[in-house]
């Protein structure tokens, strides 16, 4: 089985004072992804218009590894590695197009939301009916390493 893949080329807008992409590309370079498999999954654009709900981001880590360049080639997959009755849980993984290294880890949890009251609510069926069989499948895969990890500077124990 194949993960979604979205394909990017890093733009020269992305570049920083390093001469590297910037950190705050790589957030919207996922987020173009997202918007992608979103699509997918039955929470592309027309989901507000279509069922009075929208998905809001309500976590994110990002993991920055690699450097990227102007004109880099860029893939990401995403694997839904969990969901419930109103939440989705995915990372993405940023892979370069021409080295196959990993160059970045973006992980989100997501919530569904009623439009009419802002609020939390459940997916609505044809939702569910698109993310189910999404996720039974996924479940299959290993969970990444980056999966929920947790920002710390390590300590040595010197007792």
């Amino acid at each position: 089985m194949t993960l979604p893949e979205t394909h990017l080329t890093v733009k020269p807008e992305w570049i920083d004072h390093n001469g590297h992409m910037n950190v705050a590309f790589y957030v919207l370079a996922f987020d173009q992804a997202t918007d992608q498999v979103y699509e997918t999954w039955g929470l592309g654009h027309d989901y507000p218009d279509r069922e009075q709900h929208s998905i809001f981001t309500i976590g994110m880590n990002v993991d920055y590894l690699s450097e990227a360049f102007q004109g880099d080639p860029l893939r990401v997959e995403t694997q839904l590695i969990d969901m419930d009755h109103k939440r989705i849980h995915y990372p993405h993984t940023m892979i370069h197009g021409d080295d196959q290294r990993l160059v970045a880890c973006n992980e989100c949890l997501c919530m569904n939301i009623s439009l009419d009251n802002r609020r939390s609510a459940p997916f609505p069926p044809s939702v569910r009916n698109k993310l189910k069989p999404v996720f039974l499948e996924h479940q299959k895969l290993a969970i990444p390493d980056s999966v929920g990890r947790t920002l710390r500077i390590p300590r040595k124990n010197t007792g």
